[in-house]
């Protein structure tokens, strides 16, 4: 990613702080820590595109296991913002409480 010129324009910076400013609080699931990375989704090399609908904010450890790790440390069965897609499951039953 940082070698792409792409993440060195304006445009990318504003996408950065949007996501950030979005999701202040690591996605990855049970982690508190504070976001500092916007993580794909979908990963670029596997189509993703660089929008928010396909960023989250993460934190640098989560990211760093992502990156080592890769799709299998994705939750599988979110949307873009990391909520469950199945209607059924219990975030999705209590309005996001655990």
């Amino acid at each position: 990613m940082s070698g792409d010129p792409y993440y060195k324009t304006a445009e990318w910076k504003a996408l950065r702080a949007a996501v950030l400013k979005r999701d202040p609080i690591c996605r990855m699931p049970g982690c508190t820590a504070r976001s500092t990375i916007p993580d794909h989704i979908v990963p670029r090399r596997r189509g993703g595109a660089d929008s928010m609908s396909n960023l989250r904010g993460v934190c640098h450890a989560c990211h760093n296991r992502i990156t080592a790790h890769g799709q299998a440390m994705r939750p599988k069965g979110c949307d873009a913002q990391g909520w469950p897609i199945d209607p059924d499951h219990a975030w999705n039953r209590n309005g996001g409480a655990s």
